[in-house]
């Protein structure tokens, strides 16, 4: 009763992470044979259901990690096919990159570059840059949404570079 309730529903939440709905279907299948070899261990206080999309959740993200590839349609729709694959040894291009987010951060004010780099550079979590900086965790989501606004503006017109570095790094 459980899956022919839950299933197609399910199915539309899977097929949202994995863009196929025959791989959305089996996943979701998967999943609810997963609940029932670990029905003995379920906390009956939760809801089936929060189990069932946590774990379609983590199948689909483990899917996605798993099968790295590329929907050529919306490669297409970018226009991103034709990019030239570069070598991820250009050191040109690498260096390049660099500058320009070196220089994107450098423009960035005192505070605002100085949680973005605590976050990015030192993989501070939110809660420790407010703890380290004596300031709300709320005031540290301010700065680091205008901080990667702000990277975002700035480095769009390298997004087509970036994009065929990081192909030509997975097809290696």
């Amino acid at each position: 009763m459980l899956f022919r309730s839950q299933f197609s529903g399910l199915c539309f939440f899977a097929q949202k992470y994995v863009k196929d709905i025959d791989t959305a279907k089996e996943i979701v299948q998967d999943a609810f044979l997963s609940l029932w070899e670990k029905r003995d261990t379920i906390d009956m206080d939760r809801q089936v259901k929060s189990y069932l999309t946590m774990i379609i959740h983590n199948k689909c993200t483990n899917y996605l990690r798993d099968n790295r590839k590329f929907d050529t349609n919306i490669l297409g729709i970018e226009n991103l096919l034709d990019v030239p694959v570069y070598e991820s040894s250009d050191t040109l291009i690498t260096g390049e990159l660099k500058a320009k987010i070196d220089e994107a951060i450098g423009e960035l004010p005192e505070k605002c570059r100085e949680i973005f780099v605590m976050n990015r550079y030192e993989n501070l979590k939110y809660q420790e840059i407010a703890d380290k900086l004596q300031i709300s965790v709320k005031t540290v989501e301010t700065q680091m949404s205008r901080a990667l606004q702000h990277m975002r503006l700035r480095l769009a017109a390298y997004l087509t570079v970036l994009v065929a570095f990081v192909i030509g790094f997975l097809n290696r």
